[in-house]
């Protein structure tokens, strides 16, 4: 009910953002670029954040934007398995079926992802989220999969997505070989500086329909450091403090609302 006193078309911040609702900030351009230029000349990219500050929306509005037919997005998020049984996974999303025997298997996917790209002029990209729960063993595993993928030409495009310990584990000697794969690295901070984040909170504002201020400044400040700079709460306590605004007949976030919006969302989780 909130959206209609505020003039709103829909939930502002939306966990699934995209396309307009999706609000791009400065942080956000390197990623870009290094997508852009992976998507061009395929290989591996890594994209760690701490939770909260919205990597995999990030990736699936770029993904989003690719035209259709012309590439083919996998996106994976089953992590805790075997590595056998996450390239089967794989290998069911190219409509191959799999093999038990691994060397079998990473060549019936390269089969697959040639085909896709020379036959059906679609260029594969797959993305692995939750990626810090990858073992070991697979990481591993993963840099001789990319040598067989990669021996002759480039044909597939793959992102790893997860949190800060997926950066530093790849920096363990071990995955040496995998980590020298890596064309990109890109890392996305929360938005702690004040104009970067009050700039996302008004865009994110505006995509759903707001023409008029409707947050006072001192609200702003204190949903800065209430969310730590992190969308994700920062959307939690907005949509709350919105829908505080509306039970009290107010027309407007004050400062007042935003607490008790932060004593609603924040505070049971606390204790």
């Amino acid at each position: 009910m909130y959206r209609k006193r505020f003039g709103l078309t829909g939930h502002p911040l939306p966990k699934d953002a995209q396309g307009k609702t999706f609000c791009e900030g400065a942080a956000h351009e390197r990623l870009r670029r290094a997508f852009t230029r992976l998507v061009d000349d395929p290989g591996l990219g890594v994209l760690t954040s701490e939770a909260g500050v919205g990597k995999t929306a990030a990736l699936r509005h770029l993904c989003a934007e690719l035209p259709k037919p012309d590439y083919h997005v996998i996106y994976l998020c089953d992590t805790a398995v075997s590595p056998l049984d996450l390239y089967r996974t794989l290998a069911c999303e190219l409509g191959i079926r799999p093999s038990h025997r691994r060397a079998q298997l990473w060549s019936d996917i390269k089969a697959a992802l040639v085909h896709m790209r020379d036959e059906r002029h679609s260029a594969p990209l797959v993305v692995i989220d939750e990626a810090q729960h990858l073992s070991d063993r697979f990481l591993i595993d993963l840099s001789g999969f990319l040598n067989v993928a990669f021996d002759s030409r480039d044909v597939l495009t793959m992102w790893l997505v997860g949190l800060p310990a997926l950066r530093r584990h790849l920096e363990m000697a071990q995955h040496a070989p995998l980590a020298m794969r890596v064309a990109a690295q890109v890392h996305l901070e929360p938005l702690t500086d004040r104009d970067s984040f009050g700039a996302f909170i008004l865009q994110g504002l505006e995509a759903v329909g707001a023409t008029e201020k409707i947050l006072s400044d001192p609200a702003m400040e204190l949903l800065l450091r209430a969310s730590r700079g992190l969308p994700r709460v920062a959307s939690q306590l907005l949509r709350e403090a919105l829908r505080l605004a509306h039970e009290r007949d107010q027309n407007f976030v004050d400062e007042h609302v935003l607490e008790a919006a932060i004593d609603d969302v924040l505070v049971p989780v606390r204790t």
